[in-house]
């Protein structure tokens, strides 16, 4: 099962969300496909979906899926990589009206250099290819990372921290 999650973000990620309608339509995708919509408004005719689902069925659909697909939303990419998945990850992008910025593509970017535990996905295109050559990817990654790992934990969390860091805000502040 493939499960996609595109977050509680008020505006539609129609892009993703019909892509991979269309891809498993064309028999791309072979797997069953659960996707939660958020507020989008596409609605897909070749997947099972929702538009919210609860915590706890997130948990259970992110555990059970072969392959996690998400937005670029750090809570939802950290939730595959805390039961041990490598997400695929397809940032919101600003010249879609996806998100008021490009931070998604900038913070994928940077997770996916900096830890390399993530496979960013900008150009929808590239689902067609990613999604049937996803565990030779996955293979193809050095083995501390082929599941989550302590060390990235560590990492986001001091990521995290520094950013809330009173110092750092600080200085933020000052050179603005």
């Amino acid at each position: 099962m493939i499960f996609v999650t595109v977050g509680t973000h008020e505006q539609p990620f129609n892009r993703l969300i019909s892509h991979i309608d269309e891809l498993k339509g064309k028999g791309v995708i072979q797997e069953d496909v659960i996707i939660q919509t958020g507020f989008s408004t596409y609605e897909p005719e070749h997947c099972v979906w929702r538009k919210l689902l609860p915590y706890q069925e997130m948990k259970a659909n992110v555990a059970a899926a072969h392959i996690v697909i998400t937005h670029g939303g750090p809570s939802s990419f950290f939730m595959a990589l805390q039961v041990g998945k490598i997400p695929v990850v397809v940032p919101r992008q600003k010249k879609y009206g996806e998100h008021v910025n490009d931070h998604q593509v900038d913070f994928t970017r940077a997770v996916a250099e900096r830890n390399g535990n993530i496979i960013v996905v900008e150009k929808i295109e590239q689902l067609e290819q990613v999604i049937p050559e996803y565990d030779s990817i996955v293979q193809a990654m050095p083995k501390e990372l082929q599941s989550h790992n302590a060390i990235f934990n560590k990492k986001f969390s001091d990521l995290v921290e520094d950013l809330y860091n009173p110092k750092f805000i600080t200085k933020r502040v000052e050179k603005n």
